[in-house]
């Protein structure tokens, strides 16, 4: 049992205020990208990351030795490089689609950890989800087949992005049956910096003073959205606020619409509508699939 109390309202409430942090990120991200390289900029918010991950280990109990000893340290080196690699994958998405056609698309990264847990976690997927699955990816399709993006290979930008965060998603679950949260928050954020710092600094230009601002607040966007993250899977159960993290599309839409003038196309709404409607009735069958599994445990245990 958890020694934290479980509170659902508190959790949905601090995985929707994730939800702003994470949409803000996003528009700081692409306000960013539009004039310096991705590579600089992921890499100066991957250093604040392991500058913030290095603190926390050296207070924790064990220090640095015990965050970073790992019983899958090939396993967290890939995690941290997926990671890196999918945020740069992202960030282009954002200055080449914009937020909402990039977000429209991403959100089918639930049904990719769906689809791809079979096969590296060994998970059973049922009829069900598998139809959800499908109707999700035809909702991906009504997104990118009209208008212009159809033959670009800009289009399949977030994708690729969905599928490295769902693969980043697997291999932290594959992780943690070992490894406590602590050790693979800590090899995400050294990795991570390790591995852009070459790529950063080979395209490295001076930011004026008010995008260096903007840097400063992209970099603590990223440690609070976390944070707050990691409070919200706390005090509530996955399942349970999982599909609130749905409301970034909404809000990230909501700032390409105001800040970036950027159009909502009918067919990007519809597409993303069936998108996440496929993602929640997912959830919900994991979720059911969970329940069952526990009633099973319990009258194994009582007889």
């Amino acid at each position: 049992m958890s020694s934290t109390p479980q509170n659902t309202r508190l959790g949905i409430w601090l995985m929707i205020a994730t939800t702003v942090v994470f949409a803000a990120q996003d528009g700081i991200s692409r306000h960013l990208a539009d004039s310096y390289s991705v590579m600089m900029v992921v890499m100066i918010r991957f250093w604040f990351f392991a500058l913030f991950v290095l603190a926390l280990a050296a207070r924790a109990p064990g220090g640095l030795r015990a965050a970073s000893r790992s019983a899958f340290p090939w396993v967290q080196l890939a995690r941290g490089l997926i990671l890196v690699a999918e945020i740069c994958v992202m960030v282009l998405g954002f200055v080449k689609l914009g937020l909402i056609e990039a977000h429209a698309v991403f959100t089918c990264y639930p049904l990719l950890v769906a689809a791809l847990s079979g096969p590296i976690l060994g998970e059973k997927v049922g009829w069900r989800r598998w139809t959800a699955i499908l109707v999700g990816f035809a909702g991906v399709l009504i997104i990118l087949e009209p208008g212009f993006a159809v033959f670009s290979p800009w289009a399949l930008v977030p994708l690729l992005a969905a599928f490295m965060f769902a693969l980043y998603g697997l291999l932290t679950r594959y992780v943690a049956r070992k490894d406590p949260a602590p050790v693979s928050f800590f090899w995400t954020g050294v990795v991570g910096a390790i591995a852009m710092t070459p790529f950063g600094l080979a395209t490295w230009t001076w930011m004026t003073p008010a995008d260096w601002g903007w840097m400063a607040t992209l970099c603590c966007t990223a440690v609070l959205g976390h944070w707050l993250l990691i409070r919200a899977f706390a005090v509530a159960e996955a399942s349970a606020i999982q599909p609130f993290a749905y409301l970034q599309l909404v809000f990230a839409s909501g700032i390409g619409l105001v800040i970036f003038d950027e159009s909502l196309r009918p067919n990007v709404a519809l597409g993303a509508g069936i998108v996440v409607a496929a993602g929640v009735f997912t959830l919900w069958r994991q979720r059911v699939r969970e329940k069952a599994a526990l009633r099973a445990a319990q009258s194994a245990g009582q007889t």
